[in-house]
Formats: structure tokens, sequence, C-alpha cells
């Protein structure tokens, strides 16, 4: 006999309660599991914080069994700007926690499908999040260590769920390690970097107190030229920069954050911040006043968090064959060598398999692949010819 399942909206705060407590019950006894923070979720569902809501919508479900139990829970979304850069329109499910029982899963799936088909969708992406790429985006497949900030932490059984719906392999997104050590440094890289820092023309600095305004404005400038050209990427705003400098303030450490310039124009970043999961594990999904307090005294008294998180990387165009790249690297390894840097590990943790020259750079810095996320997709005209993502330069 099949076990009964009802699908409830998420509506109210009991509903929203369960949906926020459910990974804690599946990844019970998972000594790896961090619970990510409960506003950082929510606020992807708040219409007043969340833009794609201008354009787009999205629905939340739970499953209830016979005993009254929560075994599962999604959400679906599309905004129309992204879903028309597809060969298809393309919507997301995401947030996806569940039991392992396929029949569940398909429910979830099938409420997730019809919702986003109603809308005018004829595929959908998941597990991906309503917002931007480099948060809550991917179903872990290898590498079951303890979650980096905003990364999706799940049981392997999740692949097959995904997998048996029919859910195929869009793209693979690698989380790629290494321990802060000048020694692994390629040489090329090294060679190259000597020879920018010869040319007056250029310069590599870290992040200044005092300027926030200046650097949010050079890394819009950057960001538009290097990543809004990947197919489902919007390009940013000054507004938007600004609100994402001010958020990242209170968390940065100035050491972590290299910008480039050529003749003063800003010609690429690298931004990392210290991993707040760190903080996080012992913080049970919730950040009150005593929380931060806790987290302030770690990052600016303590001074102990040990992992650095990759939180975007870019060099425009016509620079990243000069060696621009080179010169981001070598300066920040100017601040590892330094006696009170306490950080001994970097994880950049979104390089997908559809940009190998990324993977390259990667690899030249001495990191190696430590985490394997899955896209996937699921085309609803099941006769329709199945693509990857596009391979991009």
């Amino acid at each position: 006999m099949k076990p009964e399942y009802r699908l409830t909206e998420v509506t109210d705060k009991k509903s929203i309660k369960k949906f926020l407590e459910l990974p804690d019950e599946i990844n019970r006894g998972d000594s790896n599991w961090i619970r990510p923070l409960d506003e950082d979720i929510e606020k992807v569902f708040d219409r007043s914080k969340n833009k794609l809501f201008i354009k787009g919508d999205a629905i939340r479900w739970i499953l209830i069994d016979s005993n009254q139990k929560t075994v599962g829970r999604v959400a679906a979304f599309f905004d129309e700007e992204t879903a028309k850069k597809d060969d298809q329109p393309t919507g997301g499910l995401g947030f996806f926690e569940c039991i392992n029982d396929q029949q569940a899963a398909n429910i979830l799936f099938d409420a997730s499908k019809k919702w986003l088909k109603d809308k005018g969708m004829e595929a959908m992406d998941g597990p991906v999040n309503f917002g931007s790429r480099e948060h809550f985006w991917g179903c872990l497949a290898d590498g079951f260590y303890e979650p980096i900030f905003k990364m999706p932490y799940n049981p392997k059984y999740y692949n097959d769920l995904f997998e048996g719906y029919g859910f195929r392999n869009y793209f693979n997104q690698y989380t790629y390690h290494m321990p802060l050590n000048p020694e692994l440094l390629d040489p090329v890289i090294r060679e190259k970097a000597d020879r920018l820092f010869k040319d007056p023309r250029y310069s590599f600095i870290t992040y200044r107190n005092g300027e926030l305004e200046k650097f949010a404005e050079d890394f819009m400038i950057i960001f538009n030229k290097a990543w809004a050209v990947f197919p489902g990427v919007k390009s940013m705003s000054r507004k938007q920069a600004l609100s994402m400098f001010r958020a990242m303030k209170p968390i940065a450490d100035l050491r972590a954050i290299i910008f480039g310039y050529y003749d003063n124009e800003p010609i690429g970043f690298f931004i990392m911040i210290p991993d707040l999961y760190q903080a996080y594990r012992h913080f049970d999904g919730r950040l009150g006043v005593i929380n931060k307090l806790r987290l302030l005294y770690k990052l600016k008294v303590r001074k102990d968090f040990t992992r650095l998180v990759g939180l975007i990387f870019g060099v425009i165009p016509e620079f990243q064959k000069r060696g621009a790249t080179s010169g981001l690297i070598l300066r920040f390894e100017q601040e590892v060598v330094k006696p009170d840097f306490n950080y001994t590990d970097l994880e950049m943790n979104w390089i997908g398999d559809f940009n190998p020259a990324m993977m390259k750079i990667a690899e030249l810095i001495g990191s190696k692949i430590r985490k394997t996320h899955i896209t996937y997709r699921y085309l609803f005209d099941r006769n329709k010819k199945f693509k990857r993502a596009k391979k991009v330069s």
C-alpha cells in the first residue's frame, strides 16, 4: 500500500516554520550539516526585498504524510527576463527537501511543473535559487563535506530523486579548494604578474575603508563587462552594486577584496569573504541580537575564521589575455604571507563546467575540485532534444 501525502501551500507563519525546519529533520545525525539562516531563505520570498517579483512570481509547498509529519518541501518560480534567455521559456524550482521516497518527490516535482506550465514555461531547472546563482544553487553530488556560506548541502539520494523523475544534468558547478600556500602557485602566474607589477599603468590594491561608493561602482563596471555577457546573468545597476557592498561591509575582510586598474580604470576584481558558516553552525538558523554580537566578536576581535570563500572573480575581456588575472592573484598572495593573516584555506564555490577557461585558472593557482553540484533541467516536451549548457569563453 502506497503512503498517502498531502500537498499544502506555504501561506502563513505555521507553514513557513515547517518549511524552514524540515532540512534539520532530513539531515539529522549528519555532522556536516549547517543550517542556513532563516532570514536568508525568507528574503528570497519577500516581495518587498526580491526584485524578481516585479516581472516574476514564486510559490512554495510543504508535503505532509498521513501522520501529519512534514516530509518534503519545494519552491517554484520564474522571472520573465531570465526565462526568455533559454531556447525555451524556463522556470526554476529550488529549496527542495524530501525523504527518500520517489513518490513523495514526484508530487513536489509535478506541482512545480504544473504551476510553471500554467505560467507559460516549457522547462524547469533545479534545484536553483529565485535570485543570484552564487547562493542556494545546485544539488550536491560529490564532496560531502560541510557546506560553505549559502551553498546547498543535501543527502546523496537527492540526485536519484531528480534523475528518477527525468531531470538531466544541465551543467556541473565545481567548488575548488586550496590551502593558502604560495608555493602552490604556478610559475606562469607569477611570471605574468611580475611583468604587470613593473608597468606603472597597472595597479592592484585591496579594498579601502571609506570608499564604498567608489569600489561599488568599479565593481559594477567590471561585472557588466565580464559577467553580464553570459547567458542567464543580468547586468548590474549602481543601486544593486551599492546594496551588495553595504551588505558585505560588516563581514568583509579588506585584505581579501582585491581590485585591478589600468590607467586608473577598473579592469578586474577578486572578492573573498570569511566563511560565515564557521559561526552559523552554532546559530540554529537564527541571527538575533546575541548571535550578531557573537558573529562580530568572532570576526573582528578573535579573528579565528580559517576559511575564505571566493565570492566572485572577474576580469574584463580585453585584459583577460594580458595577465590581469595573475596580477590579482599575486596581489592577494602578498596578504597571505603576512604574519597576521589568519586564514588557511580558500574555497571558490561557483565554477561551471561550461567555463573551461575559469577552470584552468583555478588549477593554475593550485586549487583542486572539492565538491560538485549539479544543476538539472527538465523539458516539459519529452520529445524535445535535450542540450547541456553551452560552453563559454
